[in-house]
């Protein structure tokens, strides 16, 4: 066969690589790669060879496969070709980031020792090699491998028995690192909502102890998630030598400073500062200590609601078509990632919320004070990965540039700020930028040059004048002509021979040359005779070298290689100062990417027309004038029709109980899930700290926000749209609080008519009676509109429509009521069907409206007690053995009854019980 693609069952397993057999019969080469690949069975391993990442066996098909690369072959080992293929060492972020797509983790093995340096062990002495790191999702630095806007956390989730859960649960807790910028925090969760917890940080490696990851109870919180969830050994996650652990990765003796973690979060903490240890070696990232985070001081969104509503990702996975996308103006990347994080996580606390808010309208009030803040972050490169690389040995000088680049802005923007009177968030971020340390920025300034290479190893870096010896060294390697002709100019003058040279062959190398002649005055005297050296005598000529002539020519052959070492203590100097100041750059950094959050919000409130909420503690919720800012905002872009803005209120009634539920009715096409979303959006708006699209809005805080929009199958898990929308409305009904904030759409669409109807019925009176809850419930069972009757709470809207000319015109507005049809033919013709099957259809409707089918609801209404439903979930049904049992307490007599009297009763009712 010619082709030279193997095949995966003639490749060995790395088990059986692993074996006695294999290794006797490996060459010294392969037995060395065979050693390092099973240290690191679970990672792909790039094996330094020259200038290439080689692969070799399973590896090489794997990686060919994934990228696109040929496949060849090196030799044979246990009989079998060993598939081999491999990368060139400077592209290799363009193939890691490939393979980190697919999947795959990359243990990345280095040459640890000069090639000549093993050639004098003899001549088939392999190279050191060792594994300098292992490339995984969750701890990349590389700038080709991240993305700007987006944070790139590794997280690890623990679970403790007796921990203190609730009700017996185990305790469960959860620790989130980005290495790229530093980012260290740690929260307490629970089994019902670690899904929901992990949505909400979206990890891009997600670890888990083993014993968790294959335990039947967890794995379902895991499902979707794919190949983010990593099983690791157990120890990781030891709570007992946590503490202990995370003291020593940050040198201090006690946590007792950091604050008060409970066992589970710092299991949590311990195992992910143990798996960034394990990746990077003997390297360490600058982190930030840990950060408590309460679980309560966010809005809990669950996973289906964050899924339709699309904040940061589309159901499609795309980032065009987000809440995200449309209220994005951030300038720096640092910004960016700011902005999605909260977006990801709106408060719940009014005092935290009305800080935010309070920056944004510092800056909305001040429109050029604004732009010239922006104008000026715009130059602002992204410090904290910068100084992560820097940290982890991975950076290089234009590393360092833009940590000084970072240092001007900064500057700038202090200067901007100072006199202005600030407020918010504004104001704490003014102190943090103040605080850069002066001093460094100018060591930087005077020691990198305007223009930086990429690789440290590139030399030129070093500013001209900065450092005495390399200016230098500098001057010999590139003018070697014009140091050499000022020394001959020199001895002419210090002889007085005028024609004497100073030349160069490969032979005597520099050398002093006179005519016979003129040889006198370089050796006769004692000055001269201890200052020039003869080397050679010609016909005609004499040659001679002096002390100084042999050593320049010594630091001129070298001089290349010195500069670059001087560049290269200097570059460690200058990381390690950077680096020592690591926490006053990340809080300055983060201080800016809150200034550049305010600003984009602000330049969006004002593009836009966005309106401050007054957002506090009450129930209330009225929004006037509503628009959806993602569906406005593409009608805009299309130049299509203006978007027509709504009204809600959910307020209690005058401002007291519970909040209201609105039930929406309306044709299809009519905008009624456009209306639900909006609103949702908006109170995640604003309980993030923006401006709302809404001409005025006053929002009590939400606790938990629940959408059900839109129906889809999981077909994996064995779900039909009909079961997954079951189990969306069931977390729904489980979960709300009287603080919540609910959004159904066509609940029971997806069974029989009155199977359906019936579940939809039960739902309402279920939010409204037991969840107490804000909410807003669009349905096409227009029997349901006669519950407003009843429910107190309960109000009937609809989206209103226009009949002309046998045509129905959609008007997009919510307005009181209810609606008595639902247009269905009407949307079926416009989107295409056959006018055959759309008249068919209008006689089978006309023929079923006139068997005038009586609807249900206007017998249940009067015949069906509503409220009963919470009752009976909350009374146990009666029986005959519980009613003998009530009556022998009933019976009972405690004031006249003696000790031993009492205890016989109480074993009497025991035996009852046992049974029952």
């Amino acid at each position: 066969m010619n082709d030279p693609i193997v095949r995966q069952n003639d490749v060995l397993s790395t088990a059986e690589l692993a074996s006695e057999q294999s290794r006797a019969a490996a060459t010294p080469m392969i037995e060395q790669y065979i050693e390092i690949k099973a240290a690191n069975p679970d990672s792909m391993l790039f094996y330094r060879m020259g200038d290439f990442y080689e692969l070799f066996f399973q590896d090489a098909v794997d990686a060919a496969r994934a990228l696109g690369i040929t496949l060849t072959k090196r030799g044979q080992h246990l009989g079998l070709d060993i598939p081999m293929c491999g990368v060139p060492v400077h592209a290799a972020d363009d193939y890691l980031q490939k393979l980190i797509a697919f999947g795959f983790r990359v243990a990345v093995c280095e040459q640890m020792e000069d090639p000549a340096a093993a050639k004098k062990r003899g001549s088939k002495s392999v190279v050191q090699r060792d594994v300098v790191r292992l490339v995984t999702p969750g701890t990349l630095t590389e700038e080709k491998l991240l993305s700007p806007s987006d944070a790139n956390y590794l997280m690890a989730v623990s679970r403790i028995r007796g921990g203190g859960g609730g009700g017996g649960e185990p305790a469960m807790a959860l620790a989130w690192i980005d290495i790229s910028t530093g980012v260290f925090r740690l929260s307490e969760t629970a089994l019902s909502r670690l899904l929901a917890d992990v949505q909400r940080i979206d990890p891009r490696e997600l670890i888990v102890p083993d014993t968790l990851f294959h335990d039947p109870e967890f794995r379902p919180a895991l499902d979707g998630l794919g190949r983010v969830a990593v099983p690791q050994p157990a120890v990781l996650f030891d709570s007992a030598t946590a503490e202990t652990r995370i003291a020593r990765y940050f040198g201090v003796s006690t946590l007792d400073g950091f604050g008060a973690f409970s066992r589970a979060e710092l299991a949590a903490a311990a195992a992910a500062l143990a798996y960034v240890e394990k990746t990077q070696i003997a390297e360490r990232p600058p982190l930030g200590r840990p950060e408590r985070e309460s679980s309560a001081s966010t809005l809990f969104i669950d996973p289906a609601t964050r899924a339709n509503l699309e904040l940061v990702r589309t159901l499609s996975g795309e980032r065009a078509g987000t809440l995200l996308k449309a209220i994005d103006r951030t300038v720096t990347s640092g910004g960016a990632r700011l902005l999605a994080e909260r977006l990801m996580s709106p408060l719940t606390d009014p005092d935290a919320i009305n800080a935010r808010l309070d920056s944004v309208a510092v800056l909305v009030d001040r429109p050029g004070f604004a732009d010239d803040l922006r104008n000026t972050l715009k130059q602002l490169p992204d410090m904290p990965r910068a100084l992560s690389r820097l940290a982890l040995g991975r950076g290089g000088p234009r590393d360092l540039g833009a940590i000084l680049q970072g240092f001007t802005v900064a500057a700038d923007v202090a200067r901007r700020m100072a006199d202005e009177d600030l407020s918010g968030e504004l104001a704490e971020a003014r102190t943090m930028v103040c605080d850069l340390p002066v001093d460094l920025s100018h060591r930087l300034a005077v020691m990198l040059s305007d223009e930086l290479p990429v690789l440290r190893r590139d030399g030129g870096f070093i500013r001209e004048g900065a450092d005495g010896e390399l200016d230098e060294m500098r001057a010999l390697r590139d003018q070697s002509r014009r140091v050499i002709a000022g020394l001959q100019l020199q001895y002419a003058e210090e002889t007085g021979v005028k024609s004497l040279k100073i030349k160069h062959n490969n032979v005597l190398g520099y050398f002093i040359e006179v005519s016979a002649g003129n040889a006198a005055a370089l050796t006769e005297g004692e000055e001269a005779k201890g200052r020039f050296i003869h080397r050679q005598t010609m016909a005609g000529a004499m040659r001679f070298t002096t002390t100084v002539l042999s050593e320049l020519e010594t630091r001129i052959a070298n001089a290349a290689d010195r500069a670059l070492a001087i560049e290269l203590v200097a570059f460690d100097a200058l990381c390690d100062a950077v680096v020592a100041k690591a926490e006053a750059i990340k809080q300055a950094a983060r201080a800016l990417a809150a200034i550049d959050v305010s600003a984009g919000l602000a330049a969006l409130a004002e593009e836009q027309a966005c309106c401050r909420p007054l957002v506090d503690r009450s129930k209330m919720f009225s929004i006037v004038g509503g628009r959806h800012p993602v569906v406005e905002q593409a009608l805009r872009r299309q130049q299509a029709a203006a978007f027509v803005a709504n009204s809600c209120d959910l307020s209690p009634q005058d401002g007291k109980g519970d909040g209201a539920i609105w039930l929406l009715t309306g044709p299809n096409m009519g905008g009624k899930s456009t209306f639900l979303r909006q609103n949702a959006l908006i109170a995640v708006l604003a309980q993030m700290g923006a401006y709302v699209p809404a001409e005025s809005a006053h929002i009590g805080i939400v606790d938990r926000l629940f959408s059900r929009v839109g129906a889809s199958d999981d077909l994996a898990r064995g779900r039909s749209t009909f079961m997954v929308e079951m189990v969306e409305t069931a977390a729904i009904l489980n979960q709300a609080t009287d603080r919540s904030l609910v959004i159904l759409d066509e609940i029971g669409r997806g069974t029989a008519t009155f199977d359906g109807l019936s579940i939809a019925w039960a739902a309402v009176e279920h939010l409204h009676e037991a969840n107490r809850c804000r909410g807003l419930f669009a349905t096409h069972f227009h029997e349901l509109t006669v519950l407003s009757e009843k429910l107190p709470r309960l109000s009937n809207a609809t989206m209103r429509v226009k009949e002309w000319d046998g045509e129905v015109i959609f008007l997009h507005e919510v307005g009181p009521g209810a609606a008595d049809r639902s247009y269905g033919i009407q949307v079926a013709r416009l989107a295409g069907l056959p006018p055959s099957v759309v008249e068919r259809a209008r006689d089978v409707l006309a023929r079923l409206e006139d068997a005038d089918r009586k609807n249900p609801a206007s017998q249940l209404i009067d015949d069906l007690p509503l409220f009963q439903v919470a009752l009976r979930r909350e009374e146990p049904r009666s029986s005959p053995a519980a009613s003998r049992i009530e009556a022998m307490v009933e019976a009972l007599d405690p004031d006249d009854m003696t000790p031993r009297e009492a205890l016989d009763a109480l074993y009497v009712l025991k035996k009852e019980f046992a049974g029952r």
